[in-house]
């Protein structure tokens, strides 16, 4: 049985105490901060400045000001809550205390909706003016990438009525979350042996990773017989989801769906289109990779649950949390000691980390923090080499937290999401080169490789796939075409024959599983993934080629934040994502380790 949270040793724990000693400083906080609010608005002297931007510089420097004064007291706010939340999602008090700030977080959104349309509408003359001017100095970058939206920002009047709308177009993703985590009910799957095994969608996972032909079949076809049985609800959602997408893009005069989700992060949606095309020309390594995985298993005809199940006997080793951090850390140090320094004191005595499973704790893992605190760690570690590699990669966002904020005035402190699984790959990179250099046997090394091949086919191929149907999606929804079951059915079943090749089997239960996939109410979110580990397997590659110059560009990048635009950070940092040329490196070294795989398992 898990322990009670009171029962786990503090040594464990983050140290969130360090935002503040306890919930009643919090609770001061979050009434000091809204103390002046009135019948209508919780921060009425921000309503004061609308109709004046235009005045001068000054004002619209005092305004930026404020609300970034505002935004930063309610990410510290947030931290706490949300750290404390996780710490026992059922726990009454601090999901208050969550639900309260999240709420008081949108109504800050709301307030201030009018405030980016009201310095749009400013006339040309005095918006390069204000961009010249002193006073601005510190929001200049923030200006400049404002003004990119300008073609796009509608007035304060609509801008508020879709801000009010916001709630309501989240419905179909809501609607899905619920269905999916809270009402499907999964028949039990027959194993082997003909027991029953229970699936949820924990276990389905794992059962996919079985050497249980029987029961990885049979969980297989019970969890998508569930999804499929709802697929004309699910579809619907999907739907409803993209609709919400297509709208906004059209109340605002996006040429598409795609770029009014790209456009506001500064990205090129000509990135988007260069990843599925380079994807697309070598798909050969992929069908490849199936043949052999298919031949490797020794099975006549290769199905959608073969695609999980080690080849390779699982490497049955246990690692405590201080090897895994002394793992971790032994492998950024080709990053040098100023990062080796800061992450070794935050794995161990400034407690960034929640180590371990306790009772009603939140699952998974993630880094999350805010301007005013440390980058915390989410962990529910087991022992497993896999808990290893996701230390480093939760590591790798909390050091570029870490630099942003030490580097970068809070309003460019957050780093793009284009950009943010580059640090988290990057570290896993460098620790599966160190665990490679140091394995000691042949089930070791092959363990590893099989590992690292699956994760870059799950990372880089399957999030492309997603990306292009997500496109698909999109596309039909512009041009009118009825996103029906059997019309995403058959486009998702192409995708499949496409990317997998003719080794492998196209069931029916592969043409739903887009049914459960949550990604698809992200709006063109997954294909960051693809690009996040092609960009950090070069910076990989530039630094252990080029060293100290290589080195001092990466950390740069690390601690720029968002103080430019997301591509241009990332060549900033030795990489150019407009290019075909990261793609493929990755392709590339995901075809060499097939072939060394390959070559391993034949020397058996």
């Amino acid at each position: 049985m898990a322990k009670e949270r009171k029962e786990v040793s503090v040594e464990d724990t983050w140290d969130v105490n360090a935002l503040y000693p306890n919930l009643e400083a919090w609770e001061k906080d979050f009434e000091e901060l809204t103390k002046n609010k009135s019948e209508t608005a919780r921060w009425p002297h921000l309503a004061a400045y609308q109709g004046k931007i235009g005045e001068g510089a000054g004002t619209l420097s005092s305004l930026l000001n404020e609300t970034n004064e505002i935004e930063r007291r309610l990410y510290k706010l947030y931290t706490y809550a949300h750290l404390r939340h996780d710490e026992d999602v059922a726990h009454e008090i601090y999901k208050n205390a969550y639900d309260r700030i999240s709420l008081l977080y949108f109504d800050f959104q709301n307030e201030t909706s009018w405030v980016q349309p009201e310095i749009l509408q400013l006339p040309e003359e005095t918006f390069g003016n204000y961009l010249r001017d002193q006073s601005l100095s510190a929001h200049r970058i923030q200006l400049e990438k404002l003004s990119a939206l300008k073609p796009y920002t509608l007035t304060s009047d609509k801008e508020h009525l879709l801000s009010l709308a916001g709630k309501a177009l989240e419905t179909p993703s809501k609607a899905f979350g619920v269905l999916n985590n809270a009402e499907l009910k999964f028949e039990p799957a027959l194993d082997e042996k003909g027991e029953k095994r229970e699936i949820t969608h924990g276990s389905y996972g794992l059962f996919l990773q079985s050497k249980d032909r029987i029961l990885r079949k049979n969980a297989g076809l019970s969890y998508h017989k569930t999804f499929a049985s709802f697929e004309n609800t699910i579809s619907e959602l999907i739907n409803g989801q993209v609709q919400s997408h297509v709208f906004r893009a059209k109340a605002r005069n996006y040429p598409s769906a795609l770029h009014a989700a790209l456009t506001p992060h500064q990205i090129d949606v000509g990135v988007y289109h260069n990843l599925i095309a380079t994807v697309r020309e070598n798909l050969p390594t992929l069908h490849k990779y199936i043949a052999f995985r298919k031949k490797a298993l020794g099975v006549k005809t290769f199905h959608f649950y073969d695609q999980y199940v080690p080849l390779v006997p699982s490497f049955e080793k246990e690692y405590t949390y201080s090897e895994g951090v002394e793992l971790v850390l032994e492998a950024v140090k080709p990053l040098g000691e100023e990062y080796h320094a800061i992450l070794e004191r935050g794995l161990g005595p400034e407690r960034w980390v929640d180590r371990y499973e306790n009772a009603r704790k939140k699952s998974g893992a993630y880094s999350s923090g805010c301007y005013d605190s440390v980058p915390y760690i989410l962990m529910n570690y087991k022992g497993i080499l896999r808990d290893v590699f996701t230390l480093a990669h939760e590591a790798g966002h909390s050091v570029h937290s870490y630099l942003s904020n030490q580097g970068q005035p809070f309003q460019y402190s957050n780093y793009p999401i284009f950009v943010a699984e580059v640090a988290s790959t990057f570290n896993e990179e460098l620790l599966f080169r160190h665990l490679m250099d140091r394995a000691r046997s042949h089930e070791e090394k092959c363990y590893l490789l099989n590992q690292r091949i699956d994760d870059i086919r799950a990372t880089l191929f399957r999030q492309t796939q997603f990306a292009e149907f997500e496109f698909t999606l999109h596309t039909y929804g512009e041009r009118g075409i009825p996103l029906t079951a059997a019309t995403l059915k058959e486009a998702y079943q192409q995708l499949n024959r496409d990317y997998y090749g003719k080794d492998f089997e196209l069931d029916p239960e592969i043409g739903v599983e887009y049914l459960r996939i949550p990604h698809f109410y992200y709006n063109f979110y997954v294909y960051q993934y693809a690009t996040g580990i092609s960009a950090a397997y070069a910076l990989v590659e530039r630094l252990l080629e080029e060293g100290e110059t290589a080195r001092q560009d990466y950390l740069k990048f690390l601690s720029s934040g968002s103080s430019r635009y997301p591509v241009d950070l990332l060549e900033m940092a030795g990489v150019n994502m407009r290019e075909k040329a990261p793609i493929e490196r990755l392709i590339h070294r995901f075809s060499s380790l097939v072939e060394q795989l390959e070559k391993e398992i034949c020397s058996c």
